[in-house]
C-alpha cells in the first residue's frame, strides 16, 4: 500500500478511547490533526499528547460550539481532507418501558445529531474542493438488535442510513463516505457499558463480559489500533474507490442478543 501525502485530519470525540487512537494514527503518520470533546480534561490530555494539533473543548450537539471549533479550523487550514465523526455516547441501558426519554435524547442527539453538523460543514467544504473522505462512527449496534439498549442502537441504526445517503449525495463531487462498526472495544468506556449493563440485567459484570466474547466468532475484544487500522487504511490512496461501506471492525459479531 502507497504512503499517502500529508492529510488534514478532523476527528470529533478524539479526546479518548476510539478517537483519540486516530488521531495518535493520523499524527504518526505526518498528518494534520484537530479534535474536538464535550471532556475538558480529555481536550487537555489530548493536547499534550498530540503536539501541535488543534485541541479544542465542544459538545457535538451544541450547534454554537461546533461552529467555532469547525470555523477554526477551517480559517486555519482552508480546507479538509479527512472528517471523523466519531464521537458518540453508550447512554442508558434497561428495558424500553424503563427508560427515561430525556435520557433518549440524550444519547440519540449524541451520537446521531452531533454527526449531521459534523458532516454538514464536511460537506460544504468537500464539495468546494471536489474531494474528501467521511469516515462516521456506527456500531455493532447498528447491525444487531441490541437488548437493554435501544437508544444506542436506534442511533447506530441511523447512522448506517446518514452513511449510505451521503455516499450517494457527495460521490458525484469525489467526497466518499464510509461508516465503521467497531464492536466490543477494550477500554474504560466497554467498562462502564459493562457495569450498566450488569446492573440492568442482574448478571455479574463476569458474566456479561463472557457474553460478549461467546458472540463473536474470533472471541475476542477489539482494541483502538484495530479501529485506527481500518480508518488509516480508508484514507489511503489504495481504498479510493471504497464508498458507501459498512465496515464492521469486530471478529465476527453472531449477535447481540
Amino acid at each position: 500500500m502507497s504512503t499517502p501525502a500529508p492529510q488534514r485530519v478532523l476527528i470529533t470525540g478524539g479526546g479518548g478511547g476510539i478517537g483519540l487512537g486516530l488521531a495518535q494514527a493520523f499524527a504518526a503518520r505526518g498528518d494534520r490533526v484537530a479534535i474536538c470533546d464535550a471532556d475538558p480534561a480529555a481536550v487537555a490530555h489530548a493536547a499534550e499528547v498530540l503536539p501541535g494539533a488543534i485541541a479544542v473543548e465542544a459538545d457535538v450537539t451544541d450547534e454554537a460550539a461546533m461552529d467555532a471549533f469547525l470555523g477554526r479550523v477551517e480559517a486555519e487550514w482552508g480546507g479538509i481532507d479527512v472528517v471523523c465523526a466519531n464521537a458518540g455516547t453508550g447512554g442508558p441501558a434497561g428495558r424500553i418501558e424503563t427508560l427515561d426519554y430525556g435520557d433518549w435524547q440524550d444519547c440519540v442527539a449524541a451520537n446521531l445529531h452531533g454527526a449531521f453538523l459534523t458532516c454538514r460543514w464536511a460537506a460544504r467544504i468537500m464539495r468546494a474542493q471536489k474531494s474528501g473522505l467521511i469516515v462516521l462512527t456506527s456500531s455493532t449496534a447498528g447491525l444487531f438488535g441490541y437488548p437493554l439498549r435501544a437508544p444506542y442502537a436506534a442511533a447506530k441504526w441511523a447512522i448506517v442510513g446518514l452513511t449510505k445517503t451521503l455516499a450517494s449525495e457527495l460521490g458525484p463531487d469525489g467526497i466518499r463516505v464510509n461508516a465503521i462498526c467497531p464492536g466490543a472495544v477494550e477500554g474504560p468506556r466497554m467498562d462502564r457499558v459493562v457495569a450498566m449493563e450488569a446492573a440492568a440485567s442482574g448478571e455479574s459484570e463476569a458474566e456479561v463480559r463472557a457474553k460478549y466474547v461467546r458472540s463473536v466468532s474470533m472471541r475476542s475484544w477489539v482494541n483502538a489500533a484495530d479501529i485506527a487500522d481500518t480508518v488509516l487504511f480508508l484514507a489511503s490512496p489504495a481504498a479510493r474507490r471504497i464508498s458507501g461501506q459498512i465496515l464492521a471492525i469486530d471478529g465476527h459479531t453472531e449477535t447481540l442478543a
